[in-house]
């Protein structure tokens, strides 16, 4: 087992530094949507996983996943850590594990569920992938570079 570089202050301060909201990521698919005239509202408190955005009256909800955090099977997202491995890998799985409940969850409550990989984003037509899966144009509402 490799030891941790920091101590457990250092540490603290280096996860402190680690957005919850309002990331790079989150705040390119709110300016897409924005520019394309699509309303939204942020943050879904009162709904499982609390999605990062909320179309009501779409019944749909958007989720922005970081591929490193959220275990996605692209390049990124297979990477695993080599410092505290252990507790990296069983905080992914059950970060996966959470998703995937939270999804089925809204899902049965018949809501549309919408999740943006980061690898995704890269794609020249990210923007129309995405206005087509919040609009329901699109089966797909997985959109990563494999999709």
């Amino acid at each position: 087992m490799t030891t941790d570089v920091f101590t457990p202050e250092q540490r603290s301060a280096v996860m402190r530094r680690v957005k919850g909201k309002d990331t790079t990521p989150e705040l390119a698919v709110r300016r897409i949507l924005r520019t394309a005239g699509i309303g939204y509202r942020l943050g879904g408190a009162g709904l499982p996983g609390k999605p990062d955005l909320v179309m009501k009256g779409r019944r749909t909800v958007v989720f922005v996943h970081g591929c490193f955090w959220h275990g996605h099977d692209c390049a990124r997202g297979a990477r695993r850590p080599k410092a505290n491995a252990g507790y990296w890998i069983a905080k992914i799985d059950r970060n996966r594990a959470r998703d995937l409940s939270n999804a089925q969850a809204l899902l049965a409550g018949g809501w549309r569920v919408v999740t943006v990989w980061e690898c995704g984003m890269k794609a020249a037509d990210f923007p129309d992938r995405l206005r087509a899966a919040v609009t329901g144009q699109a089966a797909a509402v997985s959109i990563s570079s494999a999709a």
